[in-house]
């Protein structure tokens, strides 16, 4: 087969370019794409000077991040979550505490991402946004610097498991080897106990202690306090501190005031 030349190549992307466009009118290009700019070709044809150059359109960068989200399992509610819409006035001191834990966590992370201390813990009372400020930060993340996030929240994500152990080896590897995982709930508490079996245990603890080995970052959320969680598994709960220690906030104080569904309530 004969190599093309530099000339054959421009001119079929000209006339792919032109063929894209049909005789459809300009303005229902919104309607036919996703991206009118380039027509779905993820580059378009430019005039400079007296060349005409190929150039990559800057939808690769949203299509990227749509990918990464869509492959994240957050609920598409989630997805839309963002930390403009996170309201800390009137709130307890260690929410406002944790909205500045979550933002400079992400300001931060290209800096510590391959470190020991390289992921967050936001945790205590229930209904104080840490489930909110995490997904915001796991999206701009995933939006803005294109890294790959795994949502796992523990009692649901685990009840899955259990009706299908054919998916556990590969959830599991999924959870040990995406950059940023991210622990949702974990060992919630049920009637003031905390949710923790041997089996979860188990397999948690084989997650966290590849991730603590390899310096992949966690996000994790929980209503249980730190000594809490060390006496749950010590081994498990000691390394969750060590990596989070640098981006860690306790959420307490009384539920009004913190639970932010109880907002406009006496």
């Amino acid at each position: 087969m004969s190599k093309r030349t530099i000339e054959e190549i421009m001119d079929e992307l000209r006339n792919r370019s032109r063929l894209s466009q049909g005789d459809k009118p300009e303005e229902s290009a919104a309607k036919r794409y996703d991206c009118p700019k380039c027509k779905d070709e993820l580059g378009f044809i430019e005039r400079r000077g007296t060349m005409e150059v190929w150039v990559s359109c800057a939808c690769r960068e949203w299509r990227k991040a749509q990918k990464l989200l869509k492959s994240s399992e957050i609920t598409e509610q989630f997805k839309n979550l963002n930390f403009a819409q996170f309201k800390t006035k009137g709130k307890h001191q260690s929410v406002k505490e944790a909205y500045e834990c979550a933002v400079e966590y992400v300001q931060a992370y290209r800096d510590i991402r391959e470190s020991r201390k390289n992921s967050i813990a936001l945790l205590g009372r229930p209904g104080s946004g840490k489930t909110h400020l995490l997904t915001a930060a796991a999206n701009e993340l995933m939006r803005k610097l294109f890294v790959p996030v795994l949502y796992f929240p523990f009692v649901e994500g685990f009840n899955d498991l259990k009706q299908d152990f054919s998916l556990l080896e590969d959830k599991l590897n999924r959870m040990k080897q995406v950059e940023v995982l991210f622990l949702d709930d974990l060992f919630k508490p049920v009637g003031g106990r905390p949710r923790a079996t041997e089996w979860q245990i188990e397999q948690t603890y084989a997650v966290v202690n590849y991730r603590y080995l390899n310096h992949k970052p966690i996000m994790l959320s929980s209503e249980l306090s730190v000594e809490e969680i060390v006496s749950i598994d010590e081994a498990l709960g000691t390394r969750l501190v060590e990596m989070c220690q640098d981006f860690l906030v306790i959420v307490n104080g009384s539920s009004f005031g913190i639970n932010h569904r109880l907002e406009g309530m006496v």
